[in-house]
C-alpha cells in the first residue's frame, strides 16, 4: 500500500530555505514510492491560539482544514526553521490549533494522535537549524505524534541546493534520504498492523 505523506514547510518567507527543503523532500518521497501532498501555511492563515476565542467561536475553519488534511495522510514531514534556537511561531501556532481539535462534527478527530512525523530543518547558519528540531520533536511528542528518529538538517542553505532543487552535499542528502525512508517504513508498518 502506498504511504500518503503530507509535507509542510514551517515558513512563509519568500525564498524560504525550508520551502526549498520541503520541495527536495517531496521529490525524494515520490522517488521512494510515496503519494505526496505539499502545502504552504500561507494558504491556512490562523489567529494566535486563544482559549477565549476557541470557547466563543470554536476551532478556526483553517485549523479544521489542516486537521482533516493531516488525518487523511499516513505521515507528515515538517520542514522547520529555527528562531532563536527554537520552534518558529507560525509552525507552533499551527501545531497547537490542530492539537485542540477533538471532533469533526459528531465524529471524534485527533489529527496528531499516532501520526508518524519526520523532521527536517534548513538554515544558512552552521548549526543547520538542529537546535530548533529538539523543541519541535518535544512538542510533537507531547501532542501524540510518533516522531521518527532520523532527521535532516541542512546548513549553509543559501548554497546547499542545485539548480534542480536537490541537495548538493552527499552526507546531507543521505540524511534526507534516510529520514524519508524511515517515515515511509513506519507508515507502511502501521498500515499493515
Amino acid at each position: 500500500m502506498t504511504s500518503r505523506i503530507l509535507v509542510i514547510p514551517g515558513s512563509n518567507r519568500s525564498g524560504s530555505f525550508n520551502a526549498a527543503l520541503a520541495a527536495a523532500v517531496s521529490v525524494e518521497l515520490v522517488q521512494q514510492g510515496a503519494d505526496v501532498t505539499r502545502i504552504s501555511l500561507i494558504d491556512y492563515p490562523l489567529p494566535l491560539v486563544d482559549e477565549d476565542l476557541k470557547n466563543e467561536s470554536g476551532i478556526p475553519e483553517n485549523a479544521m482544514k489542516l486537521g482533516r488534511l493531516i488525518a487523511a495522510h499516513d505521515g507528515v514531514f515538517l520542514c522547520c526553521p529555527e528562531y532563536n534556537s527554537s520552534i518558529p511561531p507560525l509552525l507552533k501556532n499551527m501545531i497547537d490549533w490542530v492539537s485542540l481539535i477533538s471532533k469533526d462534527g459528531d465524529k471524534p478527530l485527533k489529527p496528531w494522535a499516532g501520526r508518524y512525523v519526520a523532521l527536517g530543518s534548513a538554515s544558512n547558519g552552521t548549526f543547520a537549524g538542529i537546535r530548533g528540531l529538539y523543541h519541535v520533536r518535544s512538542v510533537m511528542m507531547n501532542v501524540g505524534a510518533q516522531v521518527v528518529t532520523q532527521q535532516c538538517s541542512v546548513g549553509g542553505a543559501a548554497s546547499a541546493f542545485d539548480e534542480s532543487g536537490r541537495l548538493i552535499d552527499k552526507r546531507t542528502n543521505s540524511m534526507l534520504v534516510g529520514a524519508c525512508q524511515s517515515l515511509i517504513t513506519h507508515c507502511a508498518l502501521a498500515s499493515t498492523a
